[in-house]
């Protein structure tokens, strides 16, 4: 897969989703559904906007016990979507389980990553709150490390990472990196960010914009400047 930008669809029903991607009469943008969206709408808003030819991130981070995960995985497998994602903290049996239950009996599924720490969260957090006392960068790389060895396709870190998860974990184990702001933009609740340029010379293979895009006057330019701007 070549580098793409995602667009974070994070609204609150899906008719203002809709009509956001109505928007876009030249493009097919690949799209991310999050918790918000989904809680709102169930799963039919996943099945509509892949009807209308959308590619499909859902962002709903699961985090349970591995059966739990590996049931509800066989559910989410079946909407379509083109990624999927949980929580590395599960631990790799956690993973593992959910990689079984996303397989479809034919063999296929979405591509599975997994969520290392959230673009929030600060060392000084992951110590105080967490009691993690690794250094940040050491703990995503090795929760990137655990993914790989459970047979995950990638991982969702800050793009300022995704290098030295490369580094790690090989050219071909996917990061999809939030935390994208374009250098003239506001940070909102995002500690580790950067540009869609900065993103693509660290080596990020998916960028997920949110409110640059989406809270932008005109979406379809801001998204287009992303794109010229990641993918070139």
């Amino acid at each position: 897969m070549g580098k793409d930008v995602i667009i974070a669809c994070d609204f609150a029903d899906g008719r203002t989703c809709l009509e956001f991607l109505d928007k876009f009469t030249e493009e097919k943008p690949f799209v991310k559904i999050g918790m918000e969206l989904f809680y709102a709408e169930g799963p039919n808003i996943v099945r509509e906007i892949k009807a209308r030819g959308h590619r499909i991130f859902l962002d709903l981070k699961l985090h349970d016990i591995p059966n739990t995960v590996k049931k509800s995985m066989a559910v989410l497998s079946g909407l379509g979507a083109d990624i999927v994602n949980l929580h590395a903290a599960g631990t790799k049996a956690m993973m593992e389980a959910a990689l079984e239950g996303l397989t479809r009996p034919d063999g296929t599924r979405p591509l599975l990553i997994a969520v290392t720490q959230l673009t929030s969260t600060s060392e000084e957090r992951m110590r105080s709150e967490l009691l993690i006392n690794a250094p940040l960068d050491e703990t995503v790389l090795h929760y990137a490390r655990n993914a790989k060895a459970a047979g995950l396709d990638g991982v969702v870190c800050s793009p300022l990472e995704s290098g030295k998860v490369h580094e790690a974990c090989g050219e071909g184990f996917l990061t999809v990196t939030p935390g994208i702001r374009f250098a003239d933009g506001d940070k909102g609740d995002q500690v580790r960010v950067t540009t869609p340029a900065d993103a693509k010379a660290i080596g990020s293979d998916y960028i997920v914009v949110g409110r640059p895009i989406t809270a932008a006057a005109d979406p379809v330019a801001a998204y287009r400047r992303c794109v010229a701007e990641f993918v070139g």
